[in-house]
């Protein structure tokens, strides 16, 4: 698996132990609907919330939330909207992105940027 397939991996397993560590339910990890896909669907008090997690080892290509594009919000989007076709009820809904960086010395340091889509 390449480098970045693994940066990845990593930090969707730390991205979900930070969630939980911070008060949230995961409902679902790597929901997908057909070609979408939301890497953590979770629940804090009463408000469902879409999260995208963006890891790097370094800042070659700039800070990890910095890739998270135009084009990746509409899709993720797309997938919230599809998510709540199948499980409506949800009457407060936030999308929010899990920057983490990675230390050589194998430390994490996080960013959370709350509410994305206003």
């Amino acid at each position: 698996m390449a480098l970045h397939n693994l940066t990845g991996k990593k930090g969707e397993t730390l991205g979900a132990d930070w969630v939980r560590a911070h008060g949230f339910r995961i409902l679902h990890r790597n929901w997908r609907c057909g070609h979408l896909e939301i890497d953590l669907i979770a629940e804090k008090d009463g408000k469902l919330h879409f999260i995208e997690i963006k890891t790097s080892r370094g800042q070659r290509f700039g800070y990890p939330e910095q890739r998270v594009s135009s084009q990746k919000m509409r899709r993720l989007l797309r997938a919230g909207t599809a998510f709540l076709a199948l499980f409506p009820g949800w009457k407060r809904i936030e999308y929010d992105v899990l920057s983490i960086q990675l230390g050589k010395s194998g430390t994490a340091s996080y960013f959370w940027i709350a509410d994305v889509y206003l």
